[in-house]
């Protein structure tokens, strides 16, 4: 199973949209429609500071923890959500700076995107739409 970034990287260099929509499909995963949709529907606002916290990347081939498993504490951060309503910013924010100091390097790097609400390189909402319809709800 590859890493989210993997995915999205191999997604972003191809040449037409059909076959960006081929490899999206083909390696759907909840975890890959949590961070496209993290980072581009209006409607979910991240309770994060924005920007890069300072933190220590994993080793690249030792990294304990994965994005597939990992995406699920993402419950944490989203605005409006009963769990991030009520834990204290210093836990949510131990909690965020736990996974990008477990999971692949360059994963990290897609989570601090996510959260910056910056899109993918090389997809677009067309993209997404047409392989996972309806996860944008905005």
């Amino acid at each position: 199973m590859m890493d989210i970034f993997e995915i999205l990287e191999k997604a972003g260099k191809q040449r037409h949209k059909k076959d960006k929509v081929r490899i999206l499909r083909e390696n759907e995963s909840w975890a890959l429609k949590d961070v496209i949709r993290g980072s581009m529907d209006s409607n979910v606002k991240w309770k994060l500071p924005e920007g890069t916290p300072p933190y220590t990347p994993s080793e690249e081939h030792t990294h304990p923890a994965s994005l597939h498993r990992e995406h699920k504490q993402f419950i944490y951060f989203v605005q409006g959500q009963k769990l991030c309503e009520t834990l204290p910013a210093y836990k949510r924010e131990k909690i965020f700076l736990s996974i990008l100091e477990g999971v692949h390097p360059q994963d990290a790097l897609v989570l601090i995107d996510m959260i910056n609400k910056e899109t993918p390189t090389g997809l677009s909402r067309p993209i997404v739409e047409e392989a996972f319809p309806g996860l944008l709800t905005d």
